[in-house]
């Protein structure tokens, strides 16, 4: 059962949260998403974005927290709860550890902007405060995927804001969406991509295949008509590349979401050569196309 339906919550749809946050508690602190001109997101397309006052939110968490029930982790959405400044974001905390304190963890999305523009003290107050894993869709490391997709960020300014969140003791999952580049980019798309994750050495790493909610030809038209998408087994090609130039520590990898086509696990400085093998497997194999079942089971 959802408990979302047993308390008066009040939320603007659509409402998006990461798969990890299921039984969290979600506050929707903003409305919306404060950049909104990414090419290839239709997420928040449908509304303008918007900030919560405090007192609003001070009742909905008096409402949470009246209803007796226990939350070990909240979800502060939408978008970029980061983009509010450091000492609204600790209040809403501050509020939110006095009135439930069965809370174990917080956790928001944020874009790498927002993070870097906040110094490592704030960050530190802000964990202090309970704040302790950010959602980050990088997308790509490649400045011309990243310019293409008008994503607003650069491969520096990712990890400028990605850097000061480690410094803070903040964990980092990051997302990277396989396909991003079309085929005229996917070789570098790939490759930057892993410079960039072994650079910030996150804590959870993830990939989602571009998808298109509105259709293909709705999709190129707004990333310009020399756009071409990739095959599913290009996309193979380019995970492959992708996981062979990553040099990861401590890296947890998931590409579970319901858009991948091959279900990849595993710890990546551990497991980093038996995933490459099993991508290479279904490429390997003639009968590659009638392997769906299969790849969602894992290999």
């Amino acid at each position: 059962m959802d408990l979302m339906f047993n308390f008066p919550l009040t939320y603007e749809e659509p409402l998006f949260r990461p798969p990890s946050e299921a039984r969290s508690l979600i506050l929707q602190i903003t409305n919306g998403c404060s950049w909104n001109k990414c090419s290839f997101c239709e997420m928040y397309s449908t509304k303008a974005f918007k900030i919560k006052s405090f007192e609003k939110i001070k009742k909905e968490i008096d409402a949470c927290a009246e209803t007796g029930m226990k939350f070990n982790k909240v979800f502060l959405a939408d978008g970029d709860a980061f983009v509010l400044p450091s000492k609204k974001l600790k209040q809403i905390l501050d509020e939110i550890n006095l009135k439930i304190n069965s809370v174990r963890r917080i956790s928001a999305y944020a874009k790498p902007k927002d993070l870097a523009a906040k110094t490592v003290e704030e960050l530190l107050n802000l964990k202090e405060s309970g704040l302790n894993l950010v959602y980050i869709g990088i997308e790509s490391g490649d400045d011309e995927v990243l310019r293409l997709i008008n994503k607003g960020e650069t491969y520096k300014s990712t990890v400028e804001g990605l850097i000061k969140a480690k410094e803070a003791g903040i964990k980092l999952s990051v997302m990277v969406l396989n396909g991003l580049g079309g085929k005229q980019f996917s070789k570098q798309h790939a490759i930057n991509s892993a410079k960039l994750i072994n650079e910030i050495q996150p804590e959870y790493l993830s990939t989602l295949v571009l998808s298109f909610p509105f259709g293909k030809e709705h999709f190129i038209k707004r990333l310009g008509k020399d756009f071409s998408i990739l095959s599913r087994i290009e996309l193979l090609e380019e995970m492959k590349l992708f996981l062979g130039n990553t040099e990861l520590e401590q890296t947890v990898f998931r590409s579970d979401h319901a858009s991948n086509y091959l279900v990849l696990k595993g710890i990546l400085a551990r497991d980093k050569d038996l995933l490459c093998n099993k991508i290479e497997y279904v490429l390997s194999d003639p009968a590659h196309d009638n392997l769906r079942e299969e790849w969602q089971r894992g290999l």
